[in-house]
Formats: C-alpha cells, structure tokens, sequence
C-alpha cells in the first residue's frame, strides 16, 4: 500500500464500517472518513430525510457525486453501502486507494439492522435484507481487491485482517 493512499472499507449496513474504520485509521496513524457522515454535514439533512426527499435513486445520485468530490490520501473511508450502485463512484475510490469488503454473513446482518429506515438504508419499498444482501454482494465482490468474512470476529481482529491484507 502506498503511503500517500486510501483504505476504503467496504460493505452493507450493519457490518461495522465505521467502528472498524475508526479503529484502523487510530492504529495506522490516518484519518478516519464516513461518507454518510460527510453527505449528512454538506447537506445539513439526515440520511433519512435525504432518502425520503430524493428516493433510492436520487440519493445513489447525490451520494455518487459527494463521492466523486472527494479528493483525500491517507485516509480511512467508510462509505455508504449503496455506494457500489454507483460504478463512477467506486472507480473513483478505487483510483485512490485499497478496496477491503467486509463480508458479513446474511443472518448476522439481520440481528444488527433491526429498523433499516431508521438507518438511512437505501432499500427499495418492501425489500427484504436477504433481497438487499443478494443484490448488493456481488457488486461488493466486483469493486473488492480483498474481501474479509468477518462471521465471529471483533473489531479489533477486523483490523488486524484488513492491515495484513493492505501490507501485503
């Protein structure tokens, strides 16, 4: 991994992006970036309201070009698990960094998203998590340069897999 580049963690709702994002960019001296965050400050909205203001495909739209705006090193990002819709948006954070899914098993997704809407979960109306897991997975494969199934793991063994994996 260079130096000067980014290690975007990659994967559904629920996974643990931002706790281990946050963890890793402590343990390797970088900066920690969640773009739900980032979308929710620019646009002073919670991801809900933007959801319900836009729709699915609006808010894929504008998180895609709050993506593309991004121009970080030396960074730790944790996108939003739509992100991998948008295929300009995820060339963009691959362009600039390492690519690490957090691959987490469907039935331990659905213990930890108990009220997607609360969450701010782009999810088509009537969608199940299984519906959503298997619609996004292989885009989450497709954009990976390393994929980590993180089934009974904690954060912190998270973060030991995803530095031996970006030293490599």
């Amino acid at each position: 991994m260079n130096a000067n580049s980014n290690i975007i963690l990659n994967g559904m709702p629920g996974v643990g992006k931002s706790t281990v994002g946050q963890l890793l960019a402590k343990r390797l001296g970088l900066a920690f970036l969640d773009t739900d965050v980032f979308i929710q400050d620019r646009m002073r909205k919670s991801l809900q309201a933007l959801i319900r203001k836009y729709g699915a495909s609006g808010f894929c739209q504008l998180e895609e070009k709050h993506i593309l705006s991004l121009n970080v090193s030396s960074h730790v990002i944790a996108p939003g698990g739509s992100v991998v819709y948008k295929e300009r948006a995820m060339q963009h954070l691959r362009a600039n960094g390492t690519v690490v899914y957090l691959d987490l098993s469907v039935q331990q997704l659905k213990k930890r998203l108990e009220d997607v809407h609360a969450r701010g979960v782009v999810i088509a109306e009537g969608q199940t998590i299984e519906g959503l897991f298997s619609e996004r997975r292989p885009l989450y494969l497709k954009y990976a340069d390393h994929t980590i199934r993180t089934d009974n793991l904690t954060a912190d063994q998270i973060v030991e897999f995803v530095v031996a994996k970006v030293r490599n």
